[in-house]
């Protein structure tokens, strides 16, 4: 069994995410649509303290991003949004495999009791009324349907909204566009390509490669929870027939069986430091970050203030393929500042001058990303 060691766990699974390849190099939107193919998807969030989650996660990985292109993207149907783990922006080449995430959606509404409450009991004459209004009249947002929603975010939708998303993650509504980051919903043959659906067996060893392409190891649990479209059953058995198994630090896991060939591929990190999204794919799984990197990352805004250990809307600081700091920055819009709140450095890292430079370099860039005309540190 081949023993790897964390370092080169931590490069492939950084590989996988398109965070090797140099941030500073030509872009364009071609290059854009090639780093979104490459993550399989990015995660779409509303917080939008610093810059939208999907924003940060491209700028963090190509400098060059403008948001044009991923506008572009979404407006010739090269991209779709859908759920993976949360609502994300997909490359429409992956839709024949939704037609089975559109199926375990319509099982989970129709037996689990938090879509029962939300849609009542005649949920299958309202949905049709959703249907025929947006057919005749065209695309529409929740806010278009009287009391589509309540204050209290998602978890206080009232029926016409619960509709809309129903017919959505089933399938039958897509979304056609944002305005102010609502989600315009249309008929979905009006918005995306036709597909003809992949067999079971072929969703199965899709969901299972890609996400080992882009995890580098993994748990089957991991493997199915990369795009949380297929339970962890098949998931050990496809893993068990088809990828290898290895160890690192004492345990087992699992990955391609072309192993070998893509640790001799990998690079070296670029040099420099960047900020990462809190939402940035390398983070969302806790543990796994714990693991490969020895960083300890929780996303606060969720937590009540008085109990945050470091801030709102921290983003972590990437140095080479190590996290060395956080900081808790602010974009006070109307003034164009982006404020640095809070600064802390990893325990094992010093702050050497060139290290604090490196920092205020990144800063600055995310600056003229964010179109801030200054920047103020009241932390650090």
């Amino acid at each position: 069994m081949l023993e790897l060691t964390v370092q080169d766990a931590r490069r492939l699974l950084m590989h996988g995410q398109g965070l090797l390849a140099s941030p500073r190099r030509r872009a364009s939107q071609a290059e854009l649509e090639r780093l979104i193919d490459q993550l399989g998807f990015v995660q779409v969030d509303s917080i939008n303290v610093v810059e939208r989650a999907h924003h940060l996660i491209l700028w963090s990985r190509l400098h060059g991003y403008q948001r044009c292109w991923l506008d572009n993207l979404l407006s010739e149907r090269r991209l779709f949004e859908h759920w993976t783990h949360d609502a994300s922006l997909i490359p429409t080449r992956y839709l024949a495999h939704w037609h089975h995430r559109y199926q375990r959606y319509l099982e989970r509404v129709r037996t689990h009791r938090w879509w029962e409450e939300r849609l009542g009991a005649d949920w299958q004459a309202g949905s049709q009324a959703i249907l025929g209004r947006i057919e005749r009249e065209g695309p529409l947002r929740s806010r278009d349907f009287e009391g589509g929603c309540q204050p209290g975010g998602w978890w206080s939708w009232k029926p016409p909204k619960a509709y809309l998303e129903y017919l959505w993650r089933t399938g039958q509504l897509a979304i056609r566009n944002r305005e102010n980051f609502q989600k315009v919903y249309d008929l979905s043959q009006r918005v995306l390509p036709s597909f003809t659906p992949s067999s079971p067996e072929e969703h199965l060893d899709w969901a299972c490669q890609s996400a080992l392409e882009r995890l580098g190891l993994a748990t089957p649990a991991e493997v199915a929870g990369y795009w949380d479209c297929i339970d962890l059953a098949r998931a050990r058995s496809w893993c068990l027939r088809h990828a290898r198994k290895v160890r690192l630090q004492g345990r087992e896991y699992y990955a391609l069986v072309d192993l070998p060939e893509r640790l001799m591929e990998l690079r070296d990190p670029p040099s420099g430091m960047r900020l990462l999204s809190p939402f940035d794919p390398v983070l969302r799984d806790r543990r796994r970050a714990q693991r490969l990197f020895g960083f300890d990352y929780r996303f606060e805004a969720f937590v009540p203030a008085p109990r945050r250990v470091y801030g709102y809307y921290v983003l972590p600081v990437l140095e080479g393929d190590r996290f060395v700091a956080r900081i808790d920055p602010k974009l006070h819009r109307a003034r164009k500042m982006l404020e640095i709140q809070g600064l802390w450095w990893e325990a094992e890292c010093r702050p050497t001058a060139s290290r604090r430079r490196a920092l205020e370099l990144a800063v600055e860039r995310l600056g003229a990303f964010l179109g801030a005309e200054r920047i103020e540190w009241s932390a650090g």
